[in-house]
């Protein structure tokens, strides 16, 4: 089986830590700290929402590949494996969504 492009793509991000952050946008994440990243995560997501809502189909596109990309910055500077989010979706799946929800502790 090949790897996700996502999978991938966290390989790479991956090798971005401790590169020079002046040619390495990734890099440059890395050396904020993880509440720069966490906020470009936030930021990613509303304007993915804003495209959901007032733009095409290749603008919501484009804005949720920005997202997933912030989303593997953060996961790899939080020490998380794609393959955990991927374990954990595939435990939820067959669940109901409210099942799901109400079974976290509160």
């Amino acid at each position: 089986m090949t790897d996700h492009v996502l999978d991938q793509l966290f390989q790479v991000v991956l090798s971005r830590k401790g590169a020079d952050a002046d040619s390495s946008y990734t890099a440059k994440l890395f050396n904020k700290g993880r509440k720069k990243i966490a906020q470009k995560v936030g930021e990613e997501g509303l304007e993915t929402a804003i495209a959901a809502v007032s733009e095409t189909p290749a603008d919501i596109a484009a804005e949720s590949a920005d997202l997933l990309y912030h989303l593997l910055v953060l996961w790899a500077d939080a020490g998380v494996e794609p393959a955990e989010v991927w374990a954990e979706l595939a435990r939820r799946q067959g669940i109901s969504g409210i099942a799901e929800k109400n079974s976290r502790p509160k």
